[in-house]
């Protein structure tokens, strides 16, 4: 099994999938759409009847694009990267950062799948992924997604910490949708991992990533919290909006207007029901599990600077 590795030698728990296992769930939903589309070619031979040859010329081309093209768009959608062929498989898509996808990421998908993997008979899929060092394919390079492992015999996928309980619904207000994929990677990586560093290399690195957020979303940092703590808050934050959008359907009692992320989250997401305390001038230092301090922002500087 290879994991993703930054620069930072640090370690993310997500298992790419190879070519033999998606090989596998393609053939399996490639089966199941031909299938789909030779019952709709039956109803629409008894349907058709009356049409001129150019008219069921036309109604059979769009048909076997919809099903080809369409339908592996609306279920990567729907199901949040999860086809038939990938359930039974064990796989799943997912953004760069391990985030859900959306509709743009399987839209760039399907569309880039037609070129290689309907008109190469998979030759160009192959032999992307063959190349590339996660195994990804040209539509998973432009659409920025990669497909993961779910099902990994005795891998243990380390889970972000929870952030301080005062950072609590700090950040609900904050803009998000400057941040690239790459930051939210890097984040992640290093907050699963923040307790097998050095404290003084990890205390550099969580300085230098909430700097970069904090210029991402243009709101300065807050005075006197941690830098790994400001960072937990945040991943937290988005990975609620994210629950919020994936369980939207699901979670009752949902506020027209509200905060993303907080209104509609599922009961996993912890939902604030009232204002949260203020925090104090200067924040207490969070600690992480089984892990070194986390050592406290400089409380004269604006920045996240490390302790010198």
């Amino acid at each position: 099994m290879s994991d993703l590795v930054t620069g930072d030698a640090v370690v993310l728990g997500l298992r790419p999938a190879r070519v033999p296992s998606r090989g596998l769930a393609y053939v399996l939903d490639l089966v199941v759409y031909l299938l789909a589309y030779l019952i709709v070619m039956i109803g629409l031979v008894y349907s058709m009847s009356e049409l001129d040859d150019a008219a069921q010329a036309a109604v059979t081309v769009a048909s076997g694009l919809l099903l080809v093209v369409g339908v592996p768009i609306a279920v990567e959608t729907l199901t949040h990267g999860r086809s038939l062929g990938k359930l039974a498989c064990g796989l799943r898509v997912v953004r760069d950062d391990g985030g859900p996808i959306r509709f743009r990421h399987a839209l760039v998908r399907g569309s880039m799948g037609v070129v290689e993997l309907l008109m190469t008979f998979g030759s160009v899929a192959c032999i992307a992924s063959l190349v590339s060092e996660r195994g990804r394919r040209l539509g998973d390079v432009f659409a920025g997604t990669l497909v993961v492992r779910e099902r990994v015999p005795g891998a243990r996928v380390m889970p972000v910490p929870p952030p301080p309980p005062w950072l609590a619904g700090r950040f609900a207000g904050l803009d998000l949708s400057a941040v690239p994929d790459g930051l939210w990677l890097a984040i992640r990586q290093y907050l699963t991992r923040m307790a097998q560093l050095d404290p003084r290399v990890g205390a550099a690195m969580a300085a230098r990533l909430a700097d970069d957020l904090v210029a991402r979303t243009g709101t300065p940092p807050p005075a006197g919290v941690p830098a790994a703590a400001y960072l937990m808050a945040v991943v937290h934050e988005r990975q609620s909006r994210d629950a919020a959008r994936a369980f939207a359907g699901a979670a009752p009692g949902g506020v027209p207007g509200g905060a993303p992320g907080w209104a509609s989250a599922p009961a996993s997401v912890p939902v604030p029901v009232s204002a949260p305390a203020p925090a104090p001038a200067v924040a207490p230092g969070y600690t992480a599990p089984a892990g070194p301090p986390v050592p406290e922002a400089p409380r004269g500087g604006g920045g996240f600077a490390p302790p010198a």
